[in-house]
């Protein structure tokens, strides 16, 4: 069940990477985000916490491509250090807004969904946990289905793959990358909205969850969703097993010593070394 949830915060950070070749430093912030809005359409307007995706989705796309359409755009031909500095000053915004609207209490939502089980084979099953694998799951048939079977998505592939060529075959590029940058701030937005349902939150929410998803994310490749998925069930099966070994409050250390392991043995990840084994 955790892979699920690991996949689904980290689908945005790859694909970001992915066609703009920068590390949104700001996925914590926004993960945040998505768990605050979840939160506030439930308590002040009633809204079911399953039925907020819908809201949060296309806001927070859109918000994304006005970010990287007022923001990022400048700095994309930088240093690569400028647009880590750039984003991790805008999650720092985000943070200090949390602050200010929302305080730093401790936020949950509470209701019947939230603290159901269900006996599968013997076996008692958080409701919200499966809900939150499911829509990993579906979240990666619908990018894969997206990004292999549209326009737009055959596209957004092109200029991952080579932006001056994607050019020249008549791809509007810049338009592309707006709209990649949106997709990944939606996913993000979802994430957060989904692990509203499973942790309590505040305004330093998704600082550790952010760092497993950079862990992920290496893990399974840099540029592939697929990869992504592969990353989070790897590090999700990692993680059941060390704490086998050793106390729960060191869960976190396994995705950092995967995290160290992988840099130095598996630099491509899980898909690109796939992708290396295939060509010989």
């Amino acid at each position: 069940m955790v892979a699920g949830l690991y996949a689904a915060m980290s689908y945005g950070l790859a694909l970001i990477y992915g066609v703009l070749k920068i590390i949104n430093l700001a996925n914590a912030g926004f993960l945040m985000l998505g768990a605050y809005v979840t939160w506030w359409l439930f308590t002040s307007f009633g809204i079911h916490p399953l039925l907020a995706p819908l809201a949060i989705v296309p806001a927070f796309f859109l918000f994304g491509w006005g970010l990287e359409r007022t923001l990022v755009r400048r700095v994309l031909g930088a240093e690569p250090i400028i647009s880590l500095l750039l984003l991790f000053g805008v999650w720092l915004v985000l943070q200090n807004l949390a602050y200010v609207i929302w305080t730093g209490d401790t936020r949950s939502i509470e209701m019947p969904f939230v603290e159901a089980t269900v006996n599968v084979a013997g076996m008692p099953l958080a409701v919200p946990r499966l809900f939150v694998f499911a829509m990993g799951v579906l979240a990666l048939v619908a990018l894969q289905l997206f990004l292999t079977r549209t326009y737009l998505g055959r596209a957004i592939r092109a200029t991952a793959q080579d932006r001056d060529a994607a050019r020249l075959v008549g791809i509007d590029v810049d338009r592309v990358m707006g709209i990649a940058f949106g997709i990944g701030i939606a996913l993000a937005g979802f994430g957060g909205s989904l692990l509203s349902l499973l942790f309590s939150f505040t305004p330093d929410f998704g600082r550790t969850l952010s760092l497993k998803s950079f862990c992920i994310v290496v893990l399974g490749g840099l540029d592939s969703i697929v990869g992504v998925a592969f990353g989070a069930i790897a590090l999700s099966l990692a993680e059941a097993f060390g704490v086998r070994y050793m106390p729960a409050s060191l869960q976190n250390l396994i995705s950092f010593v995967v995290l160290v392991v992988v840099l130095i043995a598996l630099p491509k990840g899980i898909a690109g070394t796939l992708r290396a084994l295939r060509r010989g």
